[in-house]
């Protein structure tokens, strides 16, 4: 019996889907410019595992993940570089999808683009309007009107008074309430525009989740996910601008993964000790990052430091130890078996993670005692979880971070070149195949090849 924490009633909470046997989930994704950071890898990785789990559990999901192509951060960044946006958001999700994939994370089913959806976003606003939850305010933006919401607080359990109080409302003068949120904004010269019943605009960034959910969805599912710092205002104003238009229930059960600390300080820009994926993946194998936020429950809070990075490493090569004689394919896991069982029961129970691993270190154990028969089945369970899904000699061979030195590859890069002077195109695409497999991307241009990490 699968339970899970469910923030909007403060507690874990059976899991009964509206559908039987069918799962909807909605989780909030990138906005898209500039580099996937550890944080946004933890959210990634915590739910790729939840819905891996789901699958597991027998369930059919349908997991959708947005992209944010159009917002306040895009448009200045693009303007900053002096490029298109369409260009700038272009780079980086494919700067994301290399991140996602070498860190495991599946693609979802639907990954629907805010900007695809703007026909939803005016249904949507049109029917606050009609149901006057909306209003045009004197600068022209649509705005949300929380006081005529009811429910307003009922996920971050404030009161109206104790939400206005605090430090992340922005307080603008044509606003009736300082609470109050933008649907549709009103278009400055030189940004994106779309054509709306009132006026040329874009729309507000916590409208996009809300449209984009209920179309893919229907206006009434099972699970949305996010980092717990999403939890006010992001989703306050989803339930309430979602509720508000369809008049019934948004979600059933909210769910939010912890922060990530950096020595025990939480990870910001301002204070320096902000990491992206691909900078730590510089240093450490992406299985290794992958183990690390796998290790910790996904609502706990994540310590970052190289230490920890070097001790997540060291306890994956344990368990590549114990496959070494692991036989060939894919094993399927034998739930009736006693380590099983006890993994099972870590993950139905809000998917602990913490205790599902150490239940593979304990199957490790015993297939180092001699129990080979077991080693099929700790590969198994760890491909459950997304891990241990590579040749272990490969792993087990690969230098701290399995990264490769300049030298290295520029070596690569020559012997491709002689091979392609000698017209050997198989073996120029078995050097570029052997360099992706160790993380190094090769692109050719008109100056020669130049090559990047993954």
């Amino acid at each position: 019996m699968l339970r899970i924490h469910n923030s909007l009633a403060r507690e874990k909470q059976v899991f009964n889907p509206i559908r039987p046997g069918e799962v909807r989930m909605y989780v909030c994704g990138m906005t898209v410019y500039d580099y996937c950071h550890l944080g946004h890898a933890r959210m990634l990785v915590a739910f790729d595992i939840v819905r891996r789990w789901l699958r597991a559990s027998g369930y059919r999901v349908t997991y959708v993940r947005n992209i944010t192509d159009i917002d306040d951060k895009i448009i200045k960044r693009a303007a900053e570089n002096g490029e298109t946006i369409a260009a700038l958001t272009a780079r980086f999700i494919g700067y994301m999808d290399e991140d996602l994939a070498a860190l495991g994370v599946e693609k979802p089913d639907h990954e629907p683009r805010a900007t695809q959806y703007v026909p939803q976003m005016l249904d949507m606003i049109g029917r606050l309007v009609k149901n006057g939850l909306a209003y045009v305010a004197a600068d022209g933006d649509v705005n949300f009107a929380v006081r005529r919401f009811p429910g307003y607080g009922k996920l971050s359990g404030k009161t109206l008074d104790e939400l206005r109080a605090g430090d992340r409302v922005e307080v603008v003068a044509a606003k009736q309430d300082p609470l109050d949120f933008v649907l549709w904004k009103r278009s400055k010269p030189d940004e994106p525009k779309w054509a709306s019943p009132w006026g040329d605009g874009r729309p507000g960034w916590h409208i996009e989740c809300s449209a984009m959910g209920c179309t893919l969805l229907g206006e009434h599912f099972d699970i949305h996910g996010g980092g717990q710092d999403l939890q006010f205002p992001h989703h306050e104003n989803e339930i309430a601008q979602s509720e508000g238009a369809s008049g019934q229930p948004f979600v059933n059960l909210w769910m939010h993964n912890g922060f990530v600390r950096v020595d025990e300080e939480k990870m910001s820009k301002s204070l320096g000790n902000f990491f992206t994926i691909r900078e730590i993946l510089k240093s450490f194998d992406p299985e290794v990052v992958r183990f690390f936020i796998a290790r910790s429950h996904y609502r706990s809070a994540l310590n970052y430091t190289d230490a920890h990075m070097e001790d997540a490493r060291q306890a994956l090569m344990r368990l590549y130890t114990a496959l070494r004689n692991a036989p060939a394919g894919e094993a399927a896991v034998d739930w009736s078996e006693a380590h099983a069982q006890r993994f099972k029961a870590a993950m139905d129970d809000d998917f602990n993670t913490s205790v599902a691993v150490a239940e593979l270190f304990e199957l490790a154990n015993a297939v180092n005692r001699g129990q080979s028969a077991l080693v099929g089945q700790l590969q198994a369970l760890g491909v459950v979880l997304g891990l241990l899904q590579r040749d272990p000699e490969e792993f087990l061979k690969a230098g701290p971070g399995g990264a490769l030195t300049e030298e290295q590859v520029a070596e690569r890069i020559h012997e491709r070149a002689a091979a392609k002077q000698q017209k050997d195109f198989a073996r120029a695409d078995r050097v570029r195949d052997e360099l992706l497999g160790q993380g190094i991307v090769l692109e050719d241009g008109p100056k020669g090849t130049t090559w990047r990490r993954a």
